[in-house]
């Protein structure tokens, strides 16, 4: 199996490569970068027409290349994602959708750890839209450290995981915690250490979901 792996930070890359050696290894892994999308992404309010395309086009390459599934690792691209989605007869998942789905089996207060602004109201929209689809009554709420994200770019791993850390103090009585940027995940043993609740990745997510869908 192919797994096109389409990214908007370099910061993602590892955690998802980590996550595929841990959980399923025999799965080939095809990385595609455009690390202008998230700077752009955070200079403008909202998706626009040319990142829709944008983010179509790097589908396309995967599918000539032969994928047999798409995994977008940035998370401020959803409704980009969904209309390619809808175009593809193969898995195409959202950053997110697999640790949404794991954070609703452990209860209806729901937190998340977010490093980068702009993902988070079309995450938490997401969720909601989650959450209505499956009549539960969960609800979310969301904290976002970004000086947590230049601290990763900048190489200091230990001072973004301590950020997070220290925020996770905020949703301490929530029954689960998701990390909500695949580059937050590295933060995970930091912030489990923190808080008595479980705390969910979206590469560990993404990757178990991919490899019940392609090989059940």
């Amino acid at each position: 199996m192919r797994i096109a792996l389409i990214h908007a930070v370099t910061v993602a890359m590892q955690p998802i490569a980590e996550a595929f050696s841990r959980l399923w290894p025999e799965a080939e892994t095809a990385n595609l970068l455009d690390d202008r999308l998230s700077v752009d992404r955070a200079r403008d309010d909202e998706l626009t027409e040319e990142m829709f395309g944008r983010i179509a086009t790097l589908a396309q390459y995967a599918e000539n290349n032969g994928s047999d599934a798409i995994l977008y690792t940035c998370s401020a691209f959803g409704e980009a994602i969904e209309a390619v989605a809808e175009q593809k007869t193969y898995p195409v998942l959202k950053p997110n959708e697999a640790m949404f789905e794991s954070a609703l089996k452990h209860g209806d207060n729901i937190g998340m750890l977010a490093s980068f602004e702009r993902s988070v109201p079309s995450m938490e929209a997401e969720f909601r839209e989650l959450v209505q689809t499956q009549g539960s009554s969960a609800t979310i709420k969301s904290v976002c450290i970004p000086n947590a994200m230049a601290a990763l770019q900048i190489g200091d791993a230990a001072w973004h995981n301590q950020l997070l850390a220290d925020a996770a103090s905020e949703l301490s009585s929530c029954d689960a915690i998701m990390l909500a940027q695949f580059s937050t995940s590295v933060a995970r043993e930091a912030v489990s250490a923190a808080v008595p609740c479980p705390v969910l990745t979206s590469p560990d997510a993404a990757v178990l979901k991919l490899k019940n869908i392609l090989q059940p």
